[in-house]
């Protein structure tokens, strides 16, 4: 079969792992039109033949779609940062998170969702190609009540978070929230249903938003055009407000009952459990000692229930809370999942595929085949042998997003 137009990239020689489920396909060849959607992934002796205006051989390695990081903070740099973000100079801020959006991609992140601290000028500024980064959807704040997870106000009435939340005590308070929120260029609502490891005032355990105020937030993003809800609950009793109040997704889920998980099930909830955040990134020399003390106690509660929701079939889709822990290395976070019970191609398909059921973009990304941006990576040797091998950016030798190449470490 010919092609009129040249092709803009063709990959030649892969493993393909395709985001799907499927089984990867040995020798494959991936084609790329010139609009930046797939035109083939599958075996290369199937491909379309046709002139190409790149082609790049992969020798063996393997070709696996953009990861999506559904849970990160970009604009801020560590847990310490985001409540001392009065301290930092804007300007040379926004250079910092300009790096940080540059190391995220070239992890192998070709999406992300920022749930709270994220100005919706940089999902701009990365869509105009002002700067390299992640496709960005932003919560841009985080919806809270007086005294909740968002709230880190001092008691003269200082917010060293500068700005980080929105906050809310009432059902009318927080429809008018939603309102402001959407002003901003939310892409999603981020709601918190429990306390938190991070906040000064509360504990996981501690409920957050109410059930009817929750629902309230999603009645009305329904009114303006629909978004997605997520939820950070960590707590058992927030989990089940937030998934009876018919949230998206259940952020951490660290107290994931198996009541909460059947009910999870029920509704088709996304959970996105951010393991990294508890079992990496537990250092006393630099964390808040409230904040050690709580990722100690709540580490092995995790272990037991989010392998439970594993091997029970709960949707869970991947996140990493990355500023919790280091930028640049979000897919650590599969090592976590495997470690709990996924196979490393479950492991991958949950940062690819699921994430972006998650998002509402899986016409669009998350798997390579037909029809579908060209957002991909070649990675040195075989992720499904060895999961770890993806957790080192290095071996991510080429990123491109929509078949524009935005990393290249193959030297051609």
């Amino acid at each position: 079969m010919s092609h009129e137009q040249p092709f803009s990239l063709v990959i030649t020689g892969a493993r393909l792992v395709d985001g799907t489920g499927a089984a990867p396909v040995e020798d494959a060849t991936l084609v790329v039109d010139g609009e930046g959607v797939v035109v083939h992934a599958g075996p290369g002796d199937q491909a379309p033949a046709g002139p190409a205006v790149r082609t790049v051989d992969a020798a063996g390695r393997t070709l696996l779609p953009g990861f999506i990081d559904t849970h990160v903070h970009l604009g801020v740099e560590s847990a310490r940062q985001m409540v001392r973000r009065f301290e930092q100079d804007s300007t040379v801020e926004v250079f910092r998170t300009a790096e940080r959006l540059r190391a995220t991609l070239h992890a192998g992140v070709t999406t992300v969702r920022d749930l709270g601290g994220l100005p919706a000028g940089y999902r701009t500024a990365v869509e105009r190609g002002l700067t390299e980064g992640p496709r960005i959807h932003t919560a841009v704040r985080i919806l809270s009540h007086t005294g909740g997870h968002a709230d880190f106000t001092s008691e003269c009435g200082f917010d060293p978070s500068a700005g980080m939340g929105e906050i809310a005590d009432t059902p009318d308070e927080v429809r008018l929230a939603v309102r402001r929120l959407l002003r901003s260029g939310a892409d999603v609502i981020k709601v918190c249903a429990t306390g938190g490891m991070s906040s000064p005032y509360d504990q996981p355990d501690d409920e957050g938003l109410t059930e009817d105020e929750i629902r309230t937030v999603v009645e009305e993003v329904a009114r303006h055009g629909g978004r997605p809800v997520a939820a950070h609950a960590q707590g058992t009793a927030g989990i089940l407000n937030a998934i009876r109040g018919g949230v998206t997704s259940v952020e951490h889920g660290y107290g994931m009952t198996a009541e909460a998980r059947a009910l999870a099930g029920e509704r088709g909830t996304f959970v996105v459990p951010t393991l990294s955040t508890v079992f990496d990134g537990i250092d006393k020399a630099t964390m808040e000692p409230h904040h050690y003390e709580k990722k100690v106690r709540w580490s092995s509660i995790t272990k037991e229930n989010i392998s439970a929701a594993i091997a029970e079939g709960v949707r869970i889709a991947m996140g990493t809370d990355a500023a919790m822990v280091p930028h640049g290395r979000n897919l650590r976070e599969l090592t976590h999942l495997v470690a709990l019970g996924m196979t490393p191609l479950q492991a991958i398909t949950a940062g690819t595929r699921t994430a972006a059921e998650l998002l509402g973009l899986d016409d669009e990304t998350g798997t390579l085949e037909p029809g579908r941006r060209a957002d991909l990576i070649l990675c040195e040797g075989d992720p499904l042998a060895d999961i770890a091998l993806l957790a080192d950016p290095a071996n991510v030798v080429l990123v491109a997003q929509a078949g524009a190449i935005r990393k290249n470490g193959l030297g051609t």
